[in-house]
């Protein structure tokens, strides 16, 4: 592993839609920080068989209820996830929530990949509920 993270976010457009519009960039930093720390104090990468999760933000025309898996790579150790979530909606969103909407996905991404690792997802779980309540 090149890099110390436990959670690493990207994105990749499935569309013709400009970027620039919504800066996708100054989000996933923000989410990464932030849901890496819950990862990292929850215990959710204890006992898994992978060493971080890879999390690629696809920016299309739907948003996806569950992510999508590759392989574990075992030489790199980490678990690839995408998720994609709809442009039409990211191009019309606020900075706060596009944060909220970034946050949601990665929460998904992470919830559903714990349950079938049997990682530990209650603190994940309790804030994608709390994210349910407030919306």
């Amino acid at each position: 592993m090149a890099h110390n993270r436990q959670l690493v976010i990207s994105g990749v457009s499935l569309t013709e839609a400009n970027l620039k519009l919504f800066k996708p960039w100054s989000i996933t930093s923000i989410v990464r920080d932030e849901l890496e720390q819950e990862i990292i104090c929850s215990g959710y990468l204890d006992n898994a068989p992978f060493k971080w999760i890879g999390l690629i933000l696809r920016y299309g025309l739907k948003n996806d209820v569950e992510p999508h898996y590759e392989r574990i790579n075992e030489q790199h150790g980490d678990l690839p996830l995408a998720m994609e979530l709809d442009t039409h909606i990211l191009i019309e969103s606020s900075k706060d929530e596009l944060i909220t909407i970034f946050r949601k996905a990665t929460l998904i991404a992470l919830v559903h990949a714990g349950k079938k690792y049997s990682l530990k997802t209650d603190r994940l779980e309790e804030l994608l509920v709390e994210m349910e309540v407030d919306a």
